[in-house]
């Protein structure tokens, strides 16, 4: 079968991760000769998006497509483009743009439901965001298959959007990034990152966007109270928390914060860090904390937990079902159970050992390959109805 991959749309940070990789895998189980059912590929985007998947077997057909993902003119074209490849199945891996007259039909993967259910100030106005609302909808109403990356998500799917087919909604579990995979950083890495950043104190670490729902104001918090009970008993008087992924610039709301706090000087905003630098932040990080209040999935704590860093993070959402029992689990809403959640874990060392040696076999549990392979029984349900 002539299967589309709709890479238009730019995504964000984790999203691009779960392209990059599905088509890896399926490059890997499904070339010729590798035993897979041998489907042609077609991976549409724009020139700079193709880029990064040159050298792929002789089944994926890199097509350039540089049209708005969102004119009328654009949606002619698509489809012509389909046609023309013969295509019988298009996966849009995420949950917007609606692919309108597209001549097959079509899976979508939903990666969460952050935009239906919190909003903040830079949120679409109220009828932007009923019509997002109404064009997601049709999407997935319209869809052969839906893909959802947990549970937690699938369960979302059903109760916001009114989806009520549980057997047309498929789990296909995320999984992180090779290069989080490569082992502990050399101690050269260390010397080099540590320079650079001018990193020399223990520290703990979060990773990720700083929009409301991730939660990071009550994290300063927790961390300013922390500082507080950690000085009680002489312990760790130079600890840091460094923010990895968000410019302070840009969220005054954050500084504000901090000077609240009285963590000036122990709070640093690093900003996006390239993967092999964040790999040996992972590495060297007392704690990874993540105390986002909502997760379609959360790549960061199993990214933290590759590298035997001890992980605090929130019950809600799909965290638990992420991090089993290898993570302490806290209330994200209260600022003194997440500070106490994290004191524990920094001054336990038997806490930490266990958390380490379960953290390693909770990320090793998911794979992009498992998740090509229940990708594959996806395309090959949706293709079965026709």
């Amino acid at each position: 079968m002539n299967i589309a991959l709709d890479m238009r749309q730019r995504a964000g940070f984790g999203v691009a991760t779960y392209v990059r990789n599905i088509v890896r895998a399926l490059a890997r189980r499904d070339a010729p000769g590798a035993g897979g059912p041998g489907h042609r590929y077609i991976l549409i985007g724009g020139h700079e998006q193709l880029r990064d998947y040159r050298g792929l077997p002789e089944n994926f057909h890199l097509q350039a497509f540089s049209r708005s993902a969102s004119s009328l003119r654009s949606a002619y074209s698509f489809r012509e483009l389909l046609i023309y490849h013969r295509t019988d199945l298009l996966h849009v891996p995420h949950l917007f743009k609606t692919p309108r007259m597209a001549p097959c039909p079509h899976v979508v993967t939903v990666h969460d439901l952050v935009d239906f259910l919190y909003h903040d100030s830079k949120r679409p106005s109220a009828w932007k965001s009923r019509m997002r609302f109404l064009l997601a909808r049709h999407n997935l109403r319209s869809a052969r298959r839906i893909v959802a990356v947990s549970n937690s998500t699938k369960a979302d799917l059903m109760r916001v959007f009114g989806l009520h087919d549980d057997a047309k909604i498929e789990v296909c579990y995320n999984a992180i990034d090779a290069k989080f995979l490569g082992g502990h950083a050399s101690e050269t890495e260390r010397a080099r990152v540590s320079g650079k950043y001018q990193v020399d104190a223990p520290f703990l670490l979060y990773a990720g966007s700083a929009k409301p729902h991730k939660n990071v104001v009550r994290l300063i918090e927790a961390f300013s109270a922390l500082k507080g009970e950690l000085k009680k008993g002489g312990e760790y008087p130079d600890l840091k928390l460094l923010i990895i992924g968000e410019d302070i610039s840009s969220n005054p709301d954050l500084r504000r914060t901090v000077i609240r706090s009285g963590v000036q000087a122990e709070v640093r905003f690093l900003g996006f860090v390239p993967i092999d630098e964040l790999r040996v932040f992972y590495d060297t990080a007392k704690v990874f904390v993540f105390p986002s209040l909502y997760e379609g999935f959360g790549l960061p704590p199993l990214e933290a937990m590759a590298h035997s860093t001890p992980v605090v993070t929130s019950n809600t959402s799909s965290l638990p079902e992420v991090v089993g029992n290898a993570a302490v689990l806290v209330n994200p809403e209260n600022v003194f159970e997440i500070m106490h959640a994290l004191h524990r874990v920094l001054v336990d060392q038997e806490l930490r050992d266990v958390l380490k040696e379960r953290g390693l076999k909770q990320a090793a549990g998911y794979s992009w390959d498992a998740t090509a392979g229940k990708l594959l029984e996806v395309y090959a349900a949706a293709l079965a109805g026709r």
